[in-house]
């Protein structure tokens, strides 16, 4: 039995720490707001991110941060993209030596344009972290729904080490050292997710999206490898896996924050109306600065945030598509 500190009280986060306490180990899961963790511990259950779903006597609620990091083995975190630093930053002075780092988060710091394994080892004075990644709702890792995700990390020890930690008979963790591919896939899937739900709020079809997704990943590799990812790992869980999944999912708030787009709201009244967060929608930004900082063509990424932060309305964002200059597709 291992020992972890699960530092985000959300959806994802309360989730592996289910997994986690099903698997045999201690899940000390940690969130911000002191009164959430109360209700959470009482009810056993997380009732506003994870209604329905009992939390096993291995999962511990701790209010205070130090108490879940002491003794911890592994600390997982699991907050909002644009939180990493601050929680690292928190967390760093009261960080066991030996514990091992995991981030389960996705998307780009915006500020910086960083991965956020980058932030974390910024602001942890160097610790190798652990990429956990790939296709895995909330809503089905929790109800134990067969899930298989990948763990990332340069050394191989180290993401054999999350391999084992998380491995159950309904949870198959695949390692990769492609860390910077992975989190480029995980961050920019929810970009096309995105543009995906504008395509169903708009109401075009199967071949609308096929094209879609399949132009979108192009833009996803494209990108990927010019920051130094492995053109393969985004034919793999990592970006084909989840994109596929958050593209077509009724779980996916990023295809739901495209959809109601589609269908003419705003992003300011799409998103004042959510208690999660949509990390598509700061990673539009990041993804489409880190396009131009690299002179890579990231059509699909650009139409997104014009829709979203410059007015244009769904149907001329489809037009700036179709009508691009006529090319080979390889």
């Amino acid at each position: 039995m291992s020992v972890v500190a699960v530092l985000g009280a959300g959806s994802w986060g309360t989730t592996l720490a289910i997994h986690l306490a099903n698997a045999g180990h201690e899940a000390r899961l940690w969130g911000r707001v002191e009164d959430d963790l109360d209700q959470i511990d009482a009810l056993r259950e997380n009732r506003k991110f994870l209604p329905g779903i009992p939390l096993p006597d291995r999962v511990k609620v701790r209010a205070e941060l130090e108490a879940a990091l002491s003794g911890s083995e592994f600390v997982l975190f699991v907050v909002p993209s644009q939180a990493v630093r601050a929680m690292a930053t928190q967390v760093s002075p009261v960080l066991p030596n030996a514990a091992r780092v995991i981030s389960a988060s996705k998307g780009f710091e915006l500020e910086t344009g960083e991965r956020l394994s980058q932030v974390l080892q910024e602001t942890l004075a160097g610790r190798d972290v652990v990429v956990l990644t790939g296709p895995s709702h909330a809503e089905e890792v929790s109800r134990g729904i067969p899930t298989s995700v990948v763990a990332a990390s340069a050394v191989e020890a180290r993401a054999r080490e999350v391999q084992e930690l998380f491995s159950t008979p309904r949870f198959r963790v695949y390692t990769n050292s492609d860390v910077t591919g992975c989190e480029v896939a995980a961050g920019f899937k929810n970009v096309i997710a995105i543009a995906a739900g504008v395509c169903d709020g708009v109401g075009f079809g199967d071949n609308t999206k096929g094209a879609l997704l399949t132009r979108g990943l192009a833009e996803m590799a494209r990108l990927g490898v010019a920051l130094g990812g492995r053109r393969d790992t985004f034919f793999g869980l990592a970006g084909m896996g989840d994109l596929i999944a958050t593209a077509m999912s009724r779980h996916s708030r990023n295809r739901a924050v495209g959809e109601r787009l589609g269908r003419g709201e705003t992003v300011e009244q799409v998103l004042g109306s959510m208690t999660m967060v949509a990390e598509g929608v700061p990673a539009s930004r990041a993804a489409s600065a880190l396009g131009r900082a690299n002179g890579v063509e990231l059509p699909i990424t650009d139409q997104v945030c014009a829709l979203m932060f410059d007015g244009r309305s769904p149907r001329e964002a489809l037009d700036a598509l179709m009508s691009r200059d006529l090319r080979s597709e390889v």
